[in-house]
């Protein structure tokens, strides 16, 4: 049975962190629950905007085992667990997908430049066996910027091919809009921008959605954009594309992760959620209060 997409916008959710730098669970189960019951149609727990390369494999487990004992469905969580080693990797993997995990996003192995193409099938086709599992689904994961190393759209094609039941789909963070709308016409291949910014193009041509980092505090914004180019809705929409687009691209102007935690620690009055994991670094209130300033009194974040 073929894997459906979600349809709507999904949420790679914040990871908040206690004053001793331990996952503050109480606060992780808010949001993404919040995320679940309100705009979006999945989460990505533990992808770039969650701190995921600062969080344990155990931390990453519990967290969401948290949330599915708090009543989260799995099925709507699409993890990260892509790490540098294939035994590390396949063992996170296999935890998510055991508890019942729609699929995991995955990044190549990093590190290592100058990867071949052969090699970056190679991995993909050893972690596959590793993971072992029937309900074995994978979203690759594209952010070269980011990771160092890419998945080209020509390994993306050759890994869907091969394995079409296992390799279901891609998150391409490039920013690279051709990138994007040729990893399209691979034949079955679910693919979600790492920004809403290109989701007319990408709908056009059969994009459900996007994963954005700004689903975290505007989700409800971006899914009404979404809800409006899927039913073909043209009145108001130029209007709320822009109020859109403007909130993302001032967000852009600062360091997201950090920004959007002094965000929720403003509205939440939890101090807690300004916190990060070295070696980031946690935005001041004054620098949080600029941030609101700029987006204006009619940007509401989303309640937790």
């Amino acid at each position: 049975m073929a894997f459906e997409p979600f349809r709507g916008v999904i949420a790679p959710n914040l990871t908040p962190f206690n004053p001793d730098l331990s996952v503050a669970t109480d606060l992780y189960v808010k949001l993404g629950t919040a995320l679940l019951d309100g705009p979006c149609a999945a989460i990505a727990p533990f992808g770039t905007t969650g701190e995921a390369l600062s969080v344990g494999s155990q931390e990453r487990i519990d967290a969401i085992q948290a949330l599915i004992d708090a009543g989260a469905d799995p099925a709507r969580m699409v993890p990260g667990t892509g790490l540098t080693n294939l035994p590390e990797t396949a063992a996170l993997s296999q935890a998510c997908l055991d508890r019942g995990c729609a699929a995991v996003m995955t990044l190549p192995p990093f590190y290592f430049k100058g990867v071949s193409d052969d090699g970056l099938y190679a991995y993909f086709a050893e972690l596959i066996a590793r993971i072992d599992r029937s309900n074995c689904r994978i979203f690759l994961y594209h952010i070269p910027q980011v990771a160092g190393v890419g998945i080209p759209v020509s390994v993306a094609a050759r890994l869907r091919k091969d394995f079409p039941d296992e390799i279901v789909g891609i998150k391409d963070s490039s920013g690279d809009l051709d990138n994007t709308l040729a990893l399209l016409d691979i034949d079955g291949l679910i693919v979600y921008s790492g920004s809403e910014l290109p989701l007319r193009q990408t709908m056009a041509k059969g994009a459900t959605g996007c994963i954005s980092a700004t689903a975290n505090l505007n989700g409800q914004g971006i899914a009404d954009v979404i809800s409006m180019i899927a039913n073909g809705e043209t009145e108001g929409l130029d209007e709320r594309f822009e109020e859109m687009k403007a909130i993302r691209m001032t967000f852009q102007d600062y360091a997201p992760i950090p920004a959007q935690k002094r965000l929720l620690a403003m509205t939440t009055g939890d101090d807690r959620w300004a916190i990060v994991r070295p070696p980031l670094l946690s935005m001041d209130a004054a620098s949080g209060k600029k941030l609101a300033d700029a987006l204006g009194d009619d940007f509401q974040v989303m309640k937790i």
